[in-house]
């Protein structure tokens, strides 16, 4: 399985960083690396997400999982699942404040193919968790 993940620590509840995570269309104000999302977050809504990692091209994903305050979950891919790229949002109750970590797996008979055409978003998953971590402290 291939994939990409970054984590923070952040000095906030996960109830006081949540609505910071699910105000999608804010990203693009606090991570620079996201420049515009369009769609309504909401369960089995269809979101457009747009990054600098790769210019020029929007990922559509669908919204399998919101589970206030804890996790949130896209999934994109190929059909007949010959592609599923799947990002899971965590927040986590962490001595006194959350662990926030973004993670997303490769899965499928095209997924080796795939992930070598798929830019390194290491870094861009870093600015994400750190974007949101300044944002809620």
């Amino acid at each position: 399985m291939r994939a990409y993940e970054a984590s923070s620590f952040i000095e906030a509840t996960a109830e006081n960083v949540w609505p910071l995570l699910t105000d999608i269309a804010a990203w693009p104000d606090w991570d620079s690396g996201v420049t515009k999302v369009e769609g309504r977050l909401a369960l089995g809504e269809r979101l457009s997400i747009t990054v600098k990692a790769n210019p020029g091209r929007a990922f559509p994903v669908k919204v399998v999982q919101l589970t206030a305050p804890e996790r949130m979950v896209f999934v994109g891919g190929m059909p007949f699942s010959l592609f599923v790229g799947r990002r899971t949002y965590t927040l986590a109750s962490e001595g006194t404040g959350t662990r926030f970590t973004m993670r997303e797996e490769y899965t499928g008979p095209f997924a080796g193919m795939i992930f070598k055409s798929i830019p390194d978003l290491g870094p861009s998953f870093r600015q994400f968790a750190e974007g949101l971590k300044r944002r809620a402290e």
